[in-house]
């Protein structure tokens, strides 16, 4: 699976995915940081199958009909790496169940 990892997480995180077989890369990475949920979720839609992020809002603000992409909201205290590691079981768990679109 190919998971794009938002700006709001740690670029380590990548590093637990890739270790799981997907490919995995961060918005900083490919050189689209700072750009609104909307826009970034057009950029990546029908390029990467997932978005992982912690913005729990965006559910509320982005209108995910007749996308690709699927969005992974991590339900942490914060976007800091200790915050995040605990999750990446669920995560895993979760990416095995996701169909895009």
């Amino acid at each position: 699976m190919r998971i794009l990892i938002d700006e709001c997480l740690p670029a380590r995180l990548k590093n637990s995915f890739v270790q799981s077989g997907h490919e995995c890369k961060t918005v900083q990475d490919l050189g689209i940081a700072n750009k609104k949920n909307g826009e970034l979720l057009s950029l990546a839609d029908g390029e990467w199958d997932v978005l992982v992020t912690n913005d729990q809002n965006i559910k509320f603000q982005q209108n995910m009909t007749g996308r690709k992409i699927s969005v992974l909201v991590l339900r942490a205290n914060s976007g800091r790496l200790a915050d995040v590691l605990p999750l990446i079981l669920a995560c895993r768990s979760a990416l095995a169940s996701i169909r895009g679109g």
